[in-house]
């Protein structure tokens, strides 16, 4: 990468974090992103891709980026209905796909589980984070056949985060499992990828504000009750007393994670997508909260 007029990014590097002024730092993270697509085989050229969006930073700069280098995009986002957050950020989503001709297709708890987070979490005890992961990612599932892979947009604190919490519950089931791509031996599963894995919450932010993406941010009411808080807390002191100490957690993670535990994969008699038992996951929960 050339020096910029300044003289300020001679040290610039995909992999590394000088300070670089607003031209290289574009260069530098697109770079990083393409270098994580080609280091993991993450996507081939003629791959139809489904972007999960939320219209927020991370999932937009990466909708953008991957439009940007010329991949078949189509924006899909779940509506879990939850007033004043996710309608302002769908309504965002719509203006953007809108200017770049990216097609948006939209689902919901609602139309899918009959009811909307909201209403959910206001009937039950119950952690609003598992309720709302687990459905959304049976929706993303449902809704993205006939497409390739779906891109999500987890970042390197996301990812980092995780592994934190797996060793934390010891989840020896689940901690194979992470990565840039997304595991599974079940018939029917479509394939899933993240192409920000190594780029932090911080450079995915930069990235959007330096491109225009968005004017604001909205952050989810329920995000106080997370458990992956504690996590966030505790990486991000780390990593401002060690920066990159995320990315190398990310690393040495993919050296040693070890492989994913090989498990006959069956249809969930319910709703026919791929489940570990009988009745998936999802539809356990919608028995228990619905």
């Amino acid at each position: 990468m050339a020096s910029c007029s300044f003289g300020r990014c001679r040290s610039a590097s995909v992999w590394s974090s000088p300070l670089l002024c607003k031209e290289h730092f574009l260069v530098a993270f697109e770079e990083k992103v393409a270098a994580t697509i080609t280091e993991f085989t993450l996507l081939k050229r003629n791959d139809k891709v489904a972007v999960a969006c939320s219209g927020g930073k991370d999932s937009t700069a990466l909708l953008f980026l991957l439009h940007k280098l010329g991949y078949d995009v189509t924006a899909l986002a779940v509506d879990e209905g939850i007033a004043g957050y996710r309608d302002r950020t769908l309504r965002d989503l719509k203006k953007f796909c809108s200017a770049n001709k990216i097609p948006l297709k939209t689902v919901s708890f609602k139309t899918g589980f009959g009811s909307t987070l909201d209403h959910i979490l206001s009937t039950k005890d119950v952690l609003p984070c598992s309720v709302c992961g687990t459905f959304r990612r049976t929706l993303l599932q449902q809704h993205a056949k006939g497409f390739d892979v779906i891109a999500t947009g987890h970042n390197a604190d996301d990812e980092a985060q995780a592994v934190l919490m797996n060793l934390a519950r010891a989840n020896l089931d689940l901690f194979p499992r992470g990565g840039p791509v997304t595991r599974s031996d079940a018939s029917g599963f479509v394939r899933r990828v993240k192409p920000l894995y190594f780029c932090t919450e911080k450079e995915c932010l930069t990235y959007a504000l330096l491109r225009g993406l968005a004017t604001e941010w909205n952050e989810c009411p329920y995000a106080g009750r997370a458990y992956r808080n504690d996590a966030r807390e505790a990486l991000n002191a780390y990593e401002q007393a060690h920066p990159g100490a995320k990315v190398r957690v990310l690393r040495h993670y993919l050296m040693v994670r070890g492989p994913a535990a090989r498990s006959r994969a069956v249809s969930c008699v319910r709703c026919g997508e791929p489940s570990a038992r009988g009745l998936c996951k999802a539809c356990r929960l919608v028995e228990a909260v619905l």
